[in-house]
């Protein structure tokens, strides 16, 4: 090794990340080879890591997370697979006691440069297109799949292609020039090869391997000065980061995710390195047992024939060994039967995968992911990458338990799971469904959460009180409150309830209120399940839905449609409010407010409609009443728009409005006549408003509106049709097909 450049002495391994060929490839290279030590690329943070890579709990798909201290935001993520080339090395050098040494530049700099780009430059780097190495070759070997390519030249071939890739990707750099890569390559490169060149001293050229992406073999292998590689170093920023090892998982690796260095098919890759022996025939026994397990009949006749379908494929097409093209066009012919839907399932499945990755305890974490682990165990809720539905029964006190720490994480933005409605189709407060997913991007939403506290309940209650001084809107301070008692911070709670109270006496606004009552509400229903002390809650309920019983009649008045259609849906909400409540007093006097706004000209006609609707449901409004009521609302006298819009709330304002319709035909008969006597133009403009309404009714009501319709609903106003609801017969005009309808009948002229 001389200063004027790196020798080419160093075993240098040009690698695709994440191929399980290269990957094989690389452990054959070094047992031949058994160098000193190993470099790979890869932040030089995790050196220190390294032994972990041995630890028995470590399973792969793992990565390594950096992430800058103060911004946990701002974080990295080196995914590493079983069958990936650095981890085949990582594995060889703790095998066989030999040092490891990552030599990319350090995160320290790598996220700093990301965090100081400013937006013009990042806007031009988003418009910089790199070159797809193994594209550019597939292309050039006449294939049209990079992945078909790869699998042909590396996966099914056994030997060593890093001379190969390495002369393939010289010629590539140097046709691209500096336009092929990513605008930091330079800089990466003269990192790696300062640290290539210091093992070189240490160790001697002949005792120093390199694995690396095969894209940089050509810049590791290039004659510079040492001046000049520090020289593109020199004034880099800089950020402290930490760094600790994660678990990834399969979808994650896959390009479909976003993932730079992404691969199509993470699953049949790991299939692949594991399989010890004839991969085809596993693989599809693989696909077999899945659709078994989706009770598709699925023999192991069906399994050869498959296999044998496969290799012929494979032949006819001139491939080395039946790939997953083949594979999978084989599974579609047999074992799908030719269905596109369960072949959709193995790709999901199989194809790409939900494994997951685990990582031993003693991994670094911030003090609140390891408090996360620890109620993770005793809880027994294991994260997986698959999603799966959790039910919850919160008398029990194991279930309880669960519910507060998902509340508690979902309070600290670690969506791990997401309420969902349960598929026993039960409503009752006492159960709770959760939809559970763990992706490997939570990891840096905990330490984010960690400047919060050290435990989750802490920093929960912490990130709680301060979303309620720092809350803009009352109807944010209602719904945290909410949170809350679902969380069960109850230290958390007085605070909220004290922002609570503030900000309901300055807010004047019967909106604000009328959307802040609702998750009042249902937080004192689930604190009675809970058995959470509400008193203060039930306090400034009860207040605010006064103030909201006060200020509703004259907040309806004047509106145009689109204010109109809002205040519908804030009455709508606080009379459901206003159903769970326990206090009749309170209901009898909402129910005062639905009458005057129901008879109260001013106000819009969708918000009459509903009132009108919800005390006929109540039983507060007879049938008389009721057909009154639509009477004037539309009546010659209303403008065509205001009357769509009451039959809109009216109808569309509770459930089964469609089967009111049907069952009163008085009530159908007033809509039948006022919709008849509506102008040409005038229709034109309320059609859509109708359309939307009755859209909503399901098949069997609107057909069984069509049906009244067209015999003539008794209560309409100018009955169109024949009596006896049949519509009227031209006799002179029937007799004239009576000798064809005999003759189809096979009835002679003097039949009956």
């Amino acid at each position: 090794m001389t200063s004027s450049g790196v020798s080419a002495a160093p075993l240098l391994l040009g690698i695709r990340h994440h191929g399980p060929g290269s990957a094989r490839a690389v452990a054959h290279a070094l047992d031949a080879a058994a160098p000193g030590v190993v470099l790979i690329e890869g932040p030089p943070e995790a050196d220190a890591l390294v032994p972990l890579a041995a630890d028995p709990d470590m399973r792969p798909p793992v990565a390594l997370l950096a992430h800058i201290v103060d911004e946990p935001g701002k974080s990295a993520f080196w995914p590493f697979a079983e069958f990936s080339p650095e981890w085949a090395a990582l594995r060889w050098a703790l095998d066989h006691d030999v040092p490891v040494r990552f030599i990319d530049l350090p995160a320290a700099h790598s996220l700093a440069l990301r965090d100081a780009e400013d937006e013009e430059e990042a806007a031009e780097k988003g418009e910089q297109v790199r070159v797809d190495p193994l594209g550019v070759l597939a292309e050039a070997a006449g294939y049209d799949d990079a992945e078909r390519w790869w699998e042909d030249v590396v996966e099914h071939r056994r030997g060593d292609a890093f001379a190969a890739l390495g002369e393939a990707m010289e010629e590539l750099r140097a046709a691209c020039g500096e336009e092929g890569g990513d605008r930091r390559d330079a800089v990466r490169e003269a990192y790696m090869r300062l640290q290539v060149r210091a093992a070189v001293k240490e160790f001697g050229a002949d005792k120093v391997a390199v694995v690396c992406g095969a894209w940089h073999v050509p810049a590791l292998r290039a004659r510079t000065t040492v001046t000049a590689d520090r020289a593109l170093l020199k004034g880099l920023p800089k950020a402290k980061v930490d760094m600790t090892w994660v678990p990834w998982t399969h979808r994650r690796l896959a390009r479909a995710s976003g993932y730079g260095a992404g691969i199509e098919s993470p699953g049949w890759y790991g299939h692949l390195f594991s399989a010890p022996d004839r991969p085809v025939e596993r693989w599809l026994t693989r696909i077999a047992v899945l659709l078994r397990e989706e009770d598709r009949v699925v023999s192991s006749a069906h399994v050869i024939e498959a296999v044998r379908l496969a290799e012929t494929l494979a032949v006819l097409r001139g491939r080395p060994l039946a790939g997953l093209t083949e594979t999978l066009d084989a599974a579609r012919a047999v074992l799908c039967e030719g269905s596109d839907v369960p072949l959709s399932l193995i790709r999901d499945r199989l194809v790409v995968g939900d494994v997951l990755g685990e990582v031993p305890e003693s991994a670094p974490a911030v003090p609140l992911q390891r408090d996360l682990t620890r109620q993770q165990r005793s809880l027994r809720l294991k994260p997986a990458a698959v999603e799966k539905e959790l039910d919850l029964d919160l008398r029990g006190d194991t279930d309880a338990a669960r519910s507060r720490l998902l509340h508690r994480l979902r309070l600290l933005a670690v969506d791990w799971g997401e309420p969902a409605r349960s598929a026993r189709g039960s409503t009752g407060t006492f159960r709770e469904t959760w939809r559970l997913r763990w992706e490997p991007e939570l990891s840096v939403r905990v330490a984010e959460a960690g400047v919060w506290g050290t435990t989750v309940l802490g920093a929960a209650t912490a990130k709680a009180e301060a979303d309620a001084i720092g809350a803009s809107a009352l109807a944010d301070v209602t719904t945290l409150a909410e949170h809350c008692l679902l969380a069960g911070l109850s230290e958390a709670l007085p605070v909220v309830m004290r922002v609570l109270a503030d900000r309901a006496a300055l807010d004047a606004d019967v909106g604000h209120l009328a959307q802040s009552l609702p998750a009042l509400v249902r937080a004192l229903r689930y604190g009675d399940v809970r058995g959470t002390d509400t008193a203060a809650l039930t306090e400034v309920a009860a207040g605010l839905a006064e103030r909201v019983f006060v200020g509703l009649p004259p907040a309806c008045a004047g509106l145009d449609a689109d204010a109109a259609t809002a205040m519908r849906g804030h009455v709508d909400a606080v009379h459901a409010a206003v159903g769970l409540l326990d206090d009749g007093g309170m209901r009898a006097r909402w129910r005062s407010v639905l009458r005057g706004l129901a008879g109260r000209d001013a106000v819009a006609g969708a918000i009459r409609g509903l009132c009108a609707r919800i005390l006929l449901d109540e039983g507060e409004l007879g049938d008389e009443d009721a057909a009154r009521l639509m009477g004037l609302a539309l009546s010659p006298g209303t403008e065509p728009g205001e009357a769509a819009a009451w039959i809109e709330g009216f109808v569309g304002g509770g459930a089964g409005g469609g089967l009111l319709l049907v069952h009163d035909e008085r009530l159908l008969g007033l809509v039948d006549a006022w919709l008849s006597g509506v102008g040409a133009e005038a229709f034109t403009d309320v059609l859509p408003l109708l359309r939307r309404t009755f859209s909503v009714f399901e098949p069997g009501v609107r057909r069984s509106l069509g049906e009244l319709v067209r015999r003539g609903p008794k209560g309409s106003a100018e009955p169109c049709f024949g009596p006896g609801g049949v519509e009227s017969v031209d006799l002179e005009r029937a007799e004239a097909v009576v000798p064809v309808v005999r003759l189809l009948l096979g009835v002679g002229a003097g039949g009956g």
